[in-house]
């Protein structure tokens, strides 16, 4: 504690209560504070790719990760709609094999016609899987 000398000489103690508000320094209490964390493993590629980019962004790799994370879109692998339309292709797969082998027994004429039927439902089925590439994920 600090003492100051009064007029009379004798040794006064400051007011204790300015010196219990007096700010203790450092960086100022964050509004939010984040106290909940997520552990991630990472290759080392991953992390240099991650770094790399954080960086290019000028920010923290935190800072880049917690941004990333809230704006990704997540898409399911296969929707139960998906694995529908992969088992139709699988049967029409198995057909088309059929169609050939019939083909060589019987002459390719009279299969020609089953054959476009078959390959036209199997187009239409991929155009539909891939209706979802290209798109930001």
């Amino acid at each position: 504690m600090t003492d100051t000398i009064s007029k009379t000489g004798l040794k006064d103690p400051i007011n204790k209560l300015a010196e219990h508000t007096r700010h203790k320094g450092g960086a100022p209490q964050k509004k939010i504070k984040r106290a909940s964390g997520i552990r991630v493993r990472l290759t080392t590629s991953e992390r240099f790719l991650i770094e790399s980019k954080a960086k290019q962004a000028g920010v923290r790799i935190s800072d880049w990760f917690r941004s990333a994370a809230l704006k990704a879109k997540v898409v399911a692998r296969i929707t139960t709609e998906d694995r529908r339309i992969l088992h139709l292709l699988a049967g029409m797969a198995n057909n088309l094999n059929q169609l050939t082998k019939l083909a060589h027994t019987s002459g390719i004429v009279s299969i020609a016609i089953k054959c476009g039927h078959l390959l036209t439902e199997i187009d239409q089925a991929i155009r539909y899987l891939n209706s979802d590439d290209g798109k930001d994920t």
